[in-house]
């Protein structure tokens, strides 16, 4: 009986072994968010890298004799600016196609830099503890006492609107929310068994971190990263549309946004375009972020 036990099923025995990736590669198709975002995404920053090939005209271009053509799909449109022109007869569909660029390049590089901050900072506050954490708390407690729209404005109207400056403003006042998740995840784990393991064997604090806590953290991080990316494409819009982001004649779709606004009644689609493209965008960036969480999560790891 003991040797009939022993033996293995060669059904089985034969069939192949999925490798992690695999398994992980099935999970992402199988979750209809993370392929949505993932899929929108990925054909906006593909617009926006193959800018100059895909754009139909110069998008600074001015001609005010072509001012606020209407779109093709309206009776007097024309294929020729297929989504109309601004009030300087400048392509629509151009001006958005390179405004992409401006909006993944400030939601991408403000959410690296906050990340950067907030994630050192609530790592060492949730690893060291006592006055390490106090300190860094009181930081905490003191940026979330600071309103980022009105913060950024003061600091934009002082210093002035351009692109270099909206990305530092956004990227040194978008940090908390990473110090705050940072700091419970690490707290949650610091006293676990496998770092309590690496600080046996001698492994240094900055080799504990890196090998050990930011790879256990990274789901929480990649969260927060759509958030607060979202929340930066936003801002700059905000920023822009009240004249103190992005100047012109840069093609901005908060500022597209302010450009139209005198012809929202008239003219609605000149806001209502920019407007549905940011909310794609920063829908497209927080399903994949969901996904991404969802798809890696330590309890679908089988």
């Amino acid at each position: 009986m003991s040797e009939t036990s022993a033996v293995v099923d060669p059904l089985t025995a034969a069939l192949p072994r999925v490798s992690p990736w695999m398994r992980l590669g099935r999970r992402a198709l199988g979750h209809h968010g993370f392929m949505a975002g993932a899929l929108v995404l990925g054909a906006i920053v593909l617009l926006a890298l193959f800018a100059p090939l895909l754009a139909p005209h110069d998008p600074y271009a001015q001609d005010v004799s072509l001012r606020l053509i209407p779109p093709v799909w309206d009776a007097k449109g024309s294929w020729d600016h297929v989504f109309g022109t601004d009030k300087l007869g400048r392509d629509y569909l151009s001006r958005l196609i390179y405004g992409a660029r401006i909006s993944l390049m400030i939601g991408g590089l403000a959410a690296l830099i906050s990340g950067l901050i907030g994630t050192a900072l609530g790592v060492a506050a949730g690893y060291f503890g006592g006055k390490v954490d106090a300190a860094i708390s009181y930081l905490i407690t003191t940026r979330l006492s600071m309103p980022v729209v009105l913060v950024a404005l003061a600091v934009a109207s002082l210093v002035g609107g351009s692109l270099k400056i909206v990305i530092l403003v956004l990227g040194f006042l978008l940090w908390d929310r990473f110090a705050v998740v940072t700091r419970v995840a690490t707290q949650q784990i610091r006293h676990a068994e496998y770092i309590a393991a690496a600080q046996c064997i001698g492994a240094s604090t900055w080799r504990i971190v890196v090998s050990e806590i930011l790879p256990n953290i990274l789901n929480a991080l990649i969260v927060v990263a759509t958030l607060e990316m979202a929340h930066a494409i936003l801002l700059e819009a905000t920023l822009s549309f009240l004249g103190l982001g992005v100047p012109p004649p840069e093609p901005s779709w908060g500022l597209m946004i302010a450009e139209g606004k005198q012809y929202m009644f008239f003219k609605p689609w000149v806001i209502v375009i920019p407007g549905v493209a940011l909310l794609v965008l920063v829908l497209a960036i927080n399903l994949l972020g969901d996904g991404v969480r969802d798809v890696t999560a330590p309890e679908n790891r089988n």
